[in-house]
């Protein structure tokens, strides 16, 4: 039996919402005219239709209250909108759309019940079960709110249509929850390798955690981090994945508007909220609560090309930085070139703590996107998310292309002293140091030594075996620091080749 049906617009609505669009909270969001329902029969359904049109210059997100009464089992929404006919170069309609419980709305997300972006045209949550990127759990009473993100908005407007369809009955259990641990079997103190930024479905992904955890075995990893778009909702199902071969460390992708951050490694059911502009000075706040719930926090592609994805917040809270993100392209080239003008800044402030050090993901969401191309490869103690954080913050890492790519680089001088990636050879400026490269699986390429003077080494191609080795010699005055890369040949005249592998630095001085 269906009961309380009703279709078209909402009482108040005028098409563009000037009587049903009142400004609320932060950032200027904006909230529509509330949809209610009343009670209605054990088993029944009851469904509301909204229909408007937001216009060019409609905030960041709106908000469509729904009254839920008691007695409701689940609730469902779906949505559509309209793509307009526009002029080349100009941006059409894109609605993202999630949902937020009884417990409102306000930032830092106590209400937040799931988030799909544009990645679903419709979603449930109940008791027992929802779709992927919502969280499970009781449809309780109160008034609830359907989150609508206005991505980009046509010169025309956004049309959209939202339905609501709430289920009345008796909720169903919640089903239990159980996490990937911390710890894997290790080699203890070794070099490990892992992908931190992939993506499942539930965020936009197109593969199950399963299929991930079998990609990433077969792309030679020891560890992964979850990393799906502004939602937590996948944590509670990588136990089964993860093994004594595999560690699965939780985290989300905090998708802002002013750019991308990838929470590497925080606590099950960490949520970080991703509503706020780099003008509403509130980063450090969620940067903060990242490392409170045990994570790092890690910029991500900054200088790519998508709308939204450029970092704009600076990096004055970061603990690393993606340099190379999926397949090298010419916007991985300018985060390297930026990240080497931090290290540059660094190395000649006369400071010995602060640096940013790099690191390299796949960002891989569906095929072709190859789980592990590139993978961070990191000097840890062992194989726990706590070691390989400390690995990762301390730039005790490498980047490489696949797991055939391997990479050995020191700096010695001195009476015996070494260092290696991310650590520092303490001599005197004029003690002559000795810089010593070795690579594995990469053959044709050219091995490059860089410092902050710039690239003051480069070798022939490396032959058909893809192992080489360079010895280079300097002094601390005269390099500060330096790294390594590997490149392939050039395929535009000019330029320089894509990477096959990069190094975080060896820094020279006492």
């Amino acid at each position: 039996m269906c009961t309380d049906a009703t279709h078209g617009q909402e009482p108040g609505h005028d098409g563009i919402g000037r009587r049903a669009l009142l400004v609320t909270g932060a950032a200027g969001a904006l909230t529509l005219t509330t949809m209610s329902f009343a009670s209605a029969a054990e088993g029944s359904r009851s469904t509301r239709t909204l229909t408007g049109t937001l216009p060019p210059g409609a905030p960041d997100f709106v908000y469509l209250p729904v009254e839920v009464p008691r007695g409701v089992r689940e609730i469902k929404v779906s949505y559509t909108y309209t793509k307009a006919t526009v002029p080349a170069g100009t941006q059409n309609n894109a609605l993202d759309i999630g949902l937020f419980d009884e417990r409102g709305t306000a930032l830092g997300g106590k209400g937040f019940r799931g988030w799909s972006g544009g990645a679903r045209t419709e979603f449930f949550v109940r008791a027992d079960d929802a779709t992927p990127g919502y969280i499970p759990g009781p449809v309780r009473a109160g008034t609830w709110h359907i989150a609508l993100g206005p991505y980009t908005v046509a010169p025309d407007g956004l049309p959209y249509e939202v339905t609501v369809t709430l289920t009345h009955g008796a909720p169903g259990t919640a089903p239990a929850r159980t996490y990937p641990p911390e710890r894997a079997r290790g080699r203890g103190r070794a070099w490990y390798r892992g992908d931190c930024h992939v993506h499942s479905w539930y965020s936009d992904g197109r593969r199950t955690p399963a299929e991930i955890g079998a990609l990433a075995r077969a792309a030679g990893l020891d560890f992964i981090n979850t990393s799906d778009h502004n939602t937590h909702s996948s944590h509670a199902h990588w136990a089964d994945v993860a093994g004594d071969d595999l560690l699965v460390m939780l985290g989300e992708e905090v998708t802002t508007r002013n750019g991308h951050v990838l929470a590497l490694g925080t606590a099950p059911e960490t949520f970080i909220d991703w509503r706020y502009r780099a003008r509403d000075n509130r980063w450090a706040k969620y940067a903060q609560e990242i490392r409170r719930a045990g994570g790092l926090v890690v910029p991500a592609h900054p200088h790519a090309t998508c709308i939204g994805c450029g970092w704009k917040f600076g990096f004055g809270e970061a603990d690393a930085v993606e340099v190379w993100n999926g397949p090298y392209t010419p916007d991985d080239e300018i985060s390297l070139a930026d990240w080497d003008n931090t290290l540059v800044s660094y190395a000649r402030s006369g400071r010995r703590s602060g640096w940013i050090p790099a690191m390299g993901n796949s960002d891989a969401h569906r095929d072709p996107d190859r789980i592990g191309g590139p993978q961070t490869v990191v000097l840890a103690d062992d194989l726990t998310r706590s070691a390989l954080q400390a690995g990762i913050k301390a730039g005790r890492s490498y980047v490489a292309e696949s797991k055939d790519v391997e990479v050995a680089f020191t700096a010695s001088g001195g009476k015996g002293a070494h260092a290696g990636i991310g650590e520092r050879l303490a001599v005197d400026p004029d003690t002559p140091v000795t810089v010593d490269l070795r690579v594995e699986g990469a053959p044709g390429c050219t091995l490059h030594l860089v410092t902050d003077e710039g690239t003051l080494f480069t070798s022939a191609p490396l032959p058909d075996s893809g192992t080489g080795t360079a010895t280079w010699r300097t002094t601390p005055s005269y390099a500060a620091y330096v790294r390594a890369e590997v490149r392939h040949a050039a395929s535009v005249p000019g330029l320089p080749g894509a990477l096959a592998a990069f190094t975080n630095p060896v820094f020279l001085g006492a």
